[in-house]
């Protein structure tokens, strides 16, 4: 029996293409939401650079010409619907702007949505890696309180001798 609403977070990479493909093959629901999650490039500038507030750089573009992190987000979310379409689901597209973190927006919109599942990929990481960065998908699992179904990257093949 299908449920009502899925959502996908997709960034684009090879692991939420593979994420898509997987809900696409296991799971069936009325509508699929595919979220891309951006945050503003003022906001990565101000991050990166250390600073405490956020302050808008010089070559920032003023307010009337659009987010190159949100035109990138749409064009990412685009290819993301197309894929869930492609894989069989009645995908729609849904962009948010982040305040604070990629996994709190995938959260806040599952939460706003009552969705009845999220899908994610993972970026597979181990070891020393993963416990000093955690991925978005694992702060998805820990912070939500919906089932998730987590896909992780497929394995690369290991080179004939």
């Amino acid at each position: 029996m299908p449920c009502d609403l899925m959502l996908i977070a997709y960034d684009g990479s090879e692991n939420a293409r593979r994420a898509v493909e997987y809900a696409g093959r296991f799971l069936a629901a009325d509508r699929a939401v595919v979220l891309t999650a951006w945050e503003p490039m003022a906001r990565q500038a101000a991050r990166l650079s250390g600073l405490s507030g956020v302050v808008q750089p010089e070559w920032m573009p003023d307010d009337e010409i659009e987010d190159i992190a949100f035109a990138d987000a749409k064009n990412i979310n685009s290819e993301g619907v197309r894929l869930a379409k492609l894989a069989g689901l009645n995908a729609e597209a849904r962009t948010v702007e982040c305040t604070t973190t990629i996994w709190n927006g995938i959260v806040e919109v599952a939460d706003e949505l009552d969705v009845d599942i999220i899908v994610a990929g993972t970026r597979g990481a181990t070891g020393i890696r993963a416990l000093l960065h955690s991925s978005v998908a694992d702060a998805v699992l820990k912070h939500c309180h919906r089932p998730v179904l987590l896909v992780p990257p497929g394995r690369t093949p290991e080179p004939k001798p």
